[in-house]
């Protein structure tokens, strides 16, 4: 877009009758020439040199999101090949005069020999067919015949394989010109014979500057935040920005402010999102929940005040990284104040985890019947993970025994016995004194002993327990006992176990229980077995005692093939009355 009126709409004013000669500020202000091409130099350098050293190519492509001016582009180009100038003897050039009769009739969309196509509507082989058998005839009045193909992704593969031919080897008098937005759906048969540009989005800093001096050109007061919020919406694309500011003018009786913006948009007051986060990142749910529904009841969007939620934290992120990034003079003082305050209280993991869960709200916000209470869920998980250790604070902090008074009660079904009486203060005394009583130093040496591995299977067992699923592989299969006592262990390692499994047994010993372990590589020959080994011994020597019984016998006599897949030891009872 441009900061230059279209010099066919220097005429065109709202007028306070009948009139309909109001035209959008998009078409109204949309560029004329390179140099009022905003947010793409690297285009504007590219085509002025080709323009400069005369080195045009016959087929352009250019592809971008919506609103960044790839049509806008493809005019230019038809305006710059074939002004002639205002004395009429001018050549092809990068700012197009716009008032010899080629570029007032481009720009009036009444060119006989520029040619723009919408491909969206006319996709069919027949519709190129039609271009091809026009692009023999010589221009009418133009130095070159243009063909603008707006949307060109949009052409059947027959009408793409059509057009090869002539898009390779164009007579010298013929341009053409691709617009698209979807850049992969063009066949690459046709990208080889384009001079690609890809148009990127506008910056932020830029749409601001160039909003602004358009409400001064229309005489509308705006606020510099109000700008601000207008070009942030508009995601850089300049179109949907103008459409936005359109509607603001229109509704304009006085100075536009932020709030004014903010309504338009249906977004959070800023100040109120910062309280927001700052809320459910302490773990104060109550006020946030309360927040967010003051807003929501005020009409606020929900899916745009997560991103505004989103925004923040990533802003709260870079401060964290450095705070160089405030000393920006167009960072709103709301936005250092409370950054760096809120910034100054959060850890990293913090602020990456907070990410993640909004990112992830954000879909569900997206997806949910109801956003708002999607949104609701989404603040009482943010509130409730506020105060989780971080994945180092959890490595870092000591286990916790848990005492039998903290094991929750998992029968919840109300009792049948009677209440046990409650001991009189009389007598509780002597109670005590015939119970005995542990030392401090009692129940700990019976848990130490619980917890101490009195067998090289427990051991193995402890490393299941504590889900350490390398060192239980190793002690499965690539270990043979020689030794084994509390405390001492040896060994004879297997080609697959590391070299110092030895080492790291011990120290696995020695952080899971409370007795000193000494685990050594042993040099004598281990004659056993690994514990796998083991395991398969023992299930051979089940299913061979299996294949004995009468019964199994009989079933295989009558089942010719049948086999023993697998067999299961049930526990015999130790007791009759286990029987019943």
């Amino acid at each position: 877009m441009a900061e230059t009126s279209d010099s066919s709409d220097h005429n065109q004013q709202q007028t306070d009758g009948e009139g309909t000669a109001y035209r959008v500020l998009a078409r109204k202000y949309r560029p004329q020439t390179f140099s009022t091409l905003i947010g793409q130099d690297t285009l504007v350098r590219t085509l002025s040199n080709a323009f400069r050293s005369g080195r045009l190519a016959h087929a352009f492509i250019l592809t971008g999101v919506r609103g960044v001016g790839k049509t806008t582009t493809a005019r230019i180009i038809a305006r710059a090949l074939n002004c002639t100038g205002v004395d009429g003897d001018g050549g092809p050039t990068t700012e197009p005069c716009g008032v010899c009769d080629n570029c007032r009739a481009i720009g009036e969309d009444r060119h006989v020999d520029v040619l723009e196509m919408d491909a969206a509507s006319r996709t069919g082989v027949d519709d190129i067919r039609e271009l091809i058998d026009g692009v023999r005839y010589r221009p009418t009045s133009a130095r070159y015949k243009v063909y603008i193909i707006d949307e060109v992704h949009m052409l059947s593969k027959n009408a793409f394989n059509a057009l090869l031919k002539t898009l390779e080897e164009p007579p010298e008098h013929v341009k053409f010109i691709f617009a698209t937005t979807e850049i992969r759906k063009v066949p690459v048969t046709v990208l080889s014979r384009c001079q690609r540009f890809d148009l990127g989005r506008v910056d932020e800093e830029t749409l601001v500057r160039h909003f602004a001096a358009l409400a001064e050109k229309e005489n509308i007061e705006i606020d510099e935040a109000a700008v601000r919020l207008v070009a942030r919406a508009a995601d850089g694309s300049v179109r949907d920005g103008l459409s936005l500011l359109d509607q603001a003018f229109s509704e304009a009786d006085g100075r536009i402010d932020e709030t004014r913006i903010r309504t338009m948009l249906g977004l959070a007051d800023r100040a109120l999102t910062f309280d927001l986060i700052k809320n459910v990142l302490s773990g104060n749910i109550a006020d946030a929940l309360a927040s967010f529904a003051a807003q929501y009841d005020d009409g606020a969007d929900v899916v745009s005040m997560v991103e505004d939620m989103l925004e923040i934290l990533h802003w709260l992120t870079r401060i964290k990284v450095s705070k160089a990034v405030l000393d920006g003079t167009h960072i709103p003082e709301i936005e250092k104040t409370k950054g760096l305050e809120m910034a100054d209280g959060l850890n990293m993991a913090h602020l990456a985890r907070a990410w993640q869960m909004l990112l992830k709200g954000l879909d569900e916000v997206r997806r949910a019947p109801s956003q708002k209470q999607a949104m609701e869920m989404v603040l009482v998980r943010l509130a409730y993970a506020s105060d989780l250790p971080t994945p180092e604070e959890a490595l870092q902090a000591p286990p916790q025994k848990k005492t039998p008074e903290q094991k929750p009660k998992q029968n919840l079904e109300p009792s049948t016995q009677p209440a046990a009486p409650s001991p009189s203060p009389s007598s509780s005394g002597s109670a005590q004194a015939l119970r005995p009583q542990p030392t401090p130093e009692a129940a700990p040496e019976a848990d130490e002993h619980e917890n101490v591995p009195q067998s090289f299977k427990a051991v193995l067992a402890l490393a299941d327990e504590k889900r350490d699923g390398m060192m239980r592989t190793h002690l499965l299969n690539n270990v043979r006992l020689v030794h084994f006592e509390v405390g001492r262990i040896e060994f004879q390692p297997l080609p697959g176990a590391p070299a110092g499994l030895a080492g790291q047994l011990s120290e696995f010993l020695n952080t899971h229980t409370p007795v000193r372990w000494l685990v050594a590589v042993s040099e004598n020959k281990a004659d056993g077995l690994t514990l796998n080994e083991q395991r398969q011994a023992d299930k051979d020597a089940l299913f061979l005692e299996a294949e004995q019984e009468n019964l199994v016998k009989a079933v295989k006599d009558t089942f010719p093939g049948a086999k023993i897949i697998d067999i299961d030891v049930l526990k015999k009872p130790s007791s009759a009355k286990d029987q019943v």
